[in-house]
Formats: structure tokens, sequence, C-alpha cells
């Protein structure tokens, strides 16, 4: 199994929302979810933990790409545009630093139009234990 279907399948919270990725590099990954009734807030515009889920799921592409697991410990999130029903959102994350113990990203979430709607900073922590994948795609 690669590390993208295992991510996809595992991390179940982020597939009940429809999240899911779509490509992962060393140092790299891409994540994509359509904004639908079901993810509006009281307000009627997309939930910021959808964006935040969405962000983490690429995140987490990109922290164990490397083949060691590893979970975050510290993410930030800034909204700066509002998405709405329909949008087709995309995260993209890359690996700022690729260290030993406590790898560090950045992460944008953009619309269809490639329109900046969150940056999200991510810093994980690797355990003493494999993550096993045959490939990352």
């Amino acid at each position: 199994m690669t590390l993208l279907e295992r991510l996809n399948k595992d991390d179940r919270f982020a597939a009940s929302i429809g999240a899911r990725l779509i490509e992962i590099r060393e140092g790299y990954s891409r994540a994509e979810l359509t904004v639908e009734e079901r993810h509006l807030n009281g307000a009627g515009v997309c939930q910021g933990g959808v964006m935040y889920t969405l962000a983490d799921l690429c995140f987490a592409g990109v922290a164990n790409c490397h083949g060691i697991l590893s979970l975050g410990i510290s993410n930030t999130i800034t909204f700066i545009k509002s998405a709405q029903l329909g949008d087709h959102l995309v995260a993209e994350c890359t690996e700022v630093v690729n260290h030993h113990k406590l790898p560090y990203c950045d992460i944008k979430v953009m619309n269809q139009n490639g329109e900046i709607l969150a940056t999200c900073t991510g810093l994980a922590y690797r355990l003493k234990k494999e993550m096993e994948f045959d490939a990352l795609m």
C-alpha cells in the first residue's frame, strides 16, 4: 500500500468530510475537498475546521514521507478569506525543515481560482517507529 492510499484510508475523519490526498512527493503533498452544505457554519461559509482538516491531512503526507511515523505537535492557521459553497479547495504542503525529530512545514489552502484562503504552519514529532508503505504514490 502506498503512503497516499494509507493516509486516505486511515485518516477516517478527513475521509468522512470528503478530504483526500491527491499527490505526495518527497517534501511536498497536495490534498483537495469540495465545499458542500455539510461544511457550512452558522454564517453560511465553510467552517474553519474543514480547512484546517484539509491542511492537516496534507501536512501528514509530508511529515510521514520519509518513512518515520510523525505526528503533529504544533500547528497554527490563519484564515485570510472564507470558502464558499461549491468551492474546490486545494491544500499544498511543503517541507521547510526536514529535522530528524521535529520536521517543519508550510501549508496553503486555496480555492479553484488559486486565491489563498488560509496559511498554516506545522511542526511534527518523529517517533521511533517506521511508517510502512510501498511507495509514496
